[in-house]
């Protein structure tokens, strides 16, 4: 959903691009109006068709249990953070992070799932360590504690329990010790041996030394208190910025492609 978001950024543009002759100008539809209209969409969708999913996965519930909250823990969303919002105004962030040489490794052994490398080599793990990572710093930067939550995920293994109660706290969720039950198995694990080791000549020594201390920073330090107009605005400039290109590199390409085409035909 994260690249829908930009999707509908873009149809916003256009749709109201001329003003009051565009019919959402002339209807006085907002951006944010506009937004929430389909994540209110999205997320009735889901909660009707919340009882397919769970016959399923055999999952048995009372009916006088009802779910009204859904989770996605799609890693590609660290990015889309400010769109998402945008989508579901009142959704509720939680920062997992790991020390980043845990990570690659990881990352370096997800080809073991049968599922494809996830990164070529250590240099690609490194940066995409990194970004995924600012971009969930800033987003606790720019919308504050009371929308996204650090988690370390080193207090997820060694105190399950208080961690997922600060978790429930956060999204205000009553905890219950079953929840406990679903840290007994584990997916989408990629199984490091033990013996694997990380150290490869040809990764950039600048690039191992920012993640490094960025990952020190995070799992010594503390998420900020506040949020920051400084940073709200950094993220959504973000944003649009990705709107922009995304709305115009099609256009552009053509362009591009069009160039060739008349070097190509044309004399020496």
């Amino acid at each position: 959903m994260g690249q829908f978001a930009i999707d509908v950024a873009i149809k916003y543009n256009i749709g109201s691009a001329r003003e009051n002759r565009s019919v959402l100008s002339a209807m006085d539809i907002g951006r944010d109006e506009f937004f929430a209209s389909f994540g209110n969409a999205i997320n009735d969708l889901i909660l009707r068709h919340r009882e397919d999913l769970e016959k399923k996965r055999k999952i048995m519930r009372g009916k006088t249990d009802p779910k009204a909250r859904w989770v996605d823990g799609t890693p590609e969303y660290s990015f889309y953070i400010c769109g998402l919002r945008k989508l579901f105004p009142n959704a509720k962030f939680i920062h997992i992070v790991r020390d980043v040489s845990s990570v690659v490794r990881s990352m370096l052994n997800f080809d073991r799932l049968g599922a494809g490398k996830l990164v070529a080599n250590e240099q690609e793990a490194y940066t995409y360590w990194l970004r995924t990572v600012n971009s969930c710093s800033l987003a606790e930067r720019a919308y504050g504690p009371n929308v996204v939550f650090r988690l370390r995920y080193s207090d997820l293994v060694n105190t399950p329990e208080h961690a997922l109660q600060a978790c429930f706290n956060f999204v205000g969720e009553t905890f219950v010790s079953q929840c406990l039950n679903m840290l007994q198995t584990r997916i989408n694990s990629s199984e490091v041996p033990a013996d694997f080791k990380i150290g490869d000549s040809n990764t950039d020594p600048a690039l191992v030394e920012q993640a490094t201390q960025l990952s020190r920073q995070i799992e010594e330090g503390t998420a900020p208190a506040d949020e920051s107009p400084s940073a709200a605005n950094e993220i959504e400039s973000a944003f649009n910025e990705r709107v922009q290109y995304i709305a115009t590199v099609d256009n552009q390409y053509q362009k591009a492609l069009e160039v060739i085409r008349t070097l190509q035909t044309t004399k020496p």
